[in-house]
Formats: C-alpha cells, structure tokens, sequence
C-alpha cells in the first residue's frame, strides 16, 4: 500500500500528500523510511515563516501575499499551526476559515497542524512536512506560527525568510520584542495600517533596528500592510523577493540551511533515543519494586536510573 501511496504522491496526487503529512505528523511506522525516500528529491522550495503575537493578522496576511506569490506562477504550500487544547489534546484549526480565498487553488496546499505541546510556536514534525511539501513540488512554503509572542523562535530552524508580523496594538510590547522575534526578523511588517498608531510604531520598530542593521549589515525594512484591503501587499511581495535573492546569491543561504540540518539532527537523535528508552521503559521492569527501593531509601531515582542505564548500554 505504502508504494501506491508514493506512486499517487509523485503522479501529483493531493491526497496521497496529505496522506503522507499524516503519517509524519502521528509518527505512524514506517513514516521515517518514507521521509529518507523522499529527501533526494528536497532543497528545492523557498521557506518563508510567519510569525508574530496573536491578533496581528498572520492568517490574512498570508491569504493576501499568496494571491500575490500565485500571479508568478509559484507553487505555495501553507503550514499553519494552531495551538492544542491542554485538556482534549485536539486544535482549532481555523486557519483554514481564513484563508478561504485559497481554498480550492490547485496551485496552493494548506495544511493546519497542531502544535501538540512544542512551545516554539510550530508541530514538531513541521520538518517532516516541509521536506514532503518540497519533494511535492512546492516552490515557497510558507510556516505560520501559533502566536504566542516572544518564544517563537523555533520558526527560525526552518525558514530561508522570517517576517514578523504586529499591529499597531504592540506598541507597548516592543521592549518585550527585542530579545526575541525581533531579533530572527528579515523584514518587518506593521499589519492594520489602517488603525491609530499603526505609523507610530513603524517609527519606533525603525529605531529598534539601527543597531541591528548596524552590526548585521542587513536592511531590515520595515513595511506596513493592510491585509484585509490587499493595502502593502505587492511592496511586502517585492520586499521579499528582494531578501530571497540577497540570501540565495550568498553564503548565507547554505549557513542557515546547514545550521537548520543541525538543529533537525539533534531533534531526531533525541526522538530516537526517546522512543528506545520508552520501550524499554515499557518492558517489563518491577515498577513496584524499584519505588520500593526508593522508599526505603535504599536507592536514589539517579542511582537506580543509572544502573537501568548501564544495563542497557551493556546489551
């Protein structure tokens, strides 16, 4: 079954892909192989991540820019992460809901994910999904954070370009900002252009980056929008381009990419040893007999791990 889903997914078969998406992203067996199957055929697609605090308007933001990606003939892929319910483990999923100009664009693929407990402000298996999305055909893929403020820097181990996005409701927030979000930032966008304020702030955002673009040597531009009018759209559009040639035409393209297989290597290192340690952990250990131990005050929780450890290692 496995071939015939890889066969529909490479004849260009939605739901072979979305299929596939699924697999990665409930870690079902065999979705690792499926990823190593697919990776020569990745490192193609454009990452664009989205990210901001919440009520800045990423989701219109991106229907609108996607209308404006789709003029160039592109391939767009959209992962949007809601956040997961604490209490039934399930998300919203309301992106969608949004983004109901794409919806139906044989040329767009939205995926909501939900973040199932990553505090970075994306899935866990977002990595999985872009290099599918990639293998897919995908020209830009375009990461949307939960948005959650100023830990969302996870975005930054998966895209080529970050936008941050706020309203001109952040004002206040910008101290809070400068040693998260606008620190990973590539271009900057002052959403609601339309609302009081909203020139105010890119003042204030213009003067929070001198320093930056100083030592960096980046521009760093500062751009206001009005998503739900379409008002900035085009000059954000070109404002982007610009960024992708920039870092396509230097180093810093292969830099970032090889520092994010870095970052990735390490998080499937952890996952593998997490999933050998459960199964071990779920073999038959006398789970009543080592808290005995314990109890007793015979064994500490490191002595006993230790020792379980070093039995593992000697087999």
């Amino acid at each position: 079954m496995r071939i015939s889903v890889l066969d529909r997914f490479y004849s260009g078969d939605v739901q072979a892909l979305s299929r596939l998406i699924s697999e990665a992203e409930n870690q079902s067996n065999g979705y690792q192989k499926i990823i190593s199957t697919l990776y020569p055929k990745t490192g193609r697609a454009y990452k664009l991540g989205i990210t901001g605090p919440p009520g800045a308007g990423k989701s219109s933001l991106v229907d609108g820019l996607v209308n404006q990606i789709l003029k160039e003939s592109f391939k767009v892929g959209i992962i949007a992460v809601d956040p997961t319910s604490p209490f039934s483990g399930g998300a919203f999923l309301g992106d969608r809901v949004r983004m109901q100009n794409l919806v139906g664009r044989k040329e767009v693929y939205i995926r909501s994910m939900a973040s199932r407990g990553s505090l970075g402000g994306l899935s866990a298996t977002t990595f999985e999904a872009c290099l599918i999305l990639d293998a897919f055909g995908k020209d830009f893929i375009i990461l949307e954070t939960v948005g959650v403020g100023q830990i969302e820097l996870e975005v930054a181990q998966h895209s080529d370009t970050i936008l941050v996005v706020l309203s001109p409701e952040s004002g206040d927030s910008i101290q809070a900002f400068k040693a998260g979000l606008m620190e990973i930032g590539d271009i900057f966008v002052v959403n609601k252009a339309d609302r009081e304020g909203a020139s105010r702030l890119a003042v204030q955002l213009n003067m929070s980056l001198e320093l930056k673009r100083k030592e960096q040597k980046g521009e760093y531009p500062v751009l206001t929008t009005t998503a739900t009018s379409g008002g900035g759209i085009n000059e954000l559009w070109q404002a982007i381009k610009k960024h992708r040639d920039f870092v396509t035409k230097s180093e810093l393209f292969s830099q970032n990419r090889k520092r994010q297989l870095k970052s990735q290597l390490k998080r499937v290192i952890e996952e593998q040893i997490r999933i050998s340690v459960k199964s071990r952990l779920s073999s038959d250990l006398d789970w009543d007999q080592l808290a005995e131990e314990i109890y007793l005050r015979k064994e500490t929780p490191y002595s006993l791990a230790g020792r379980l450890l070093d039995s593992w290692r000697s087999k």
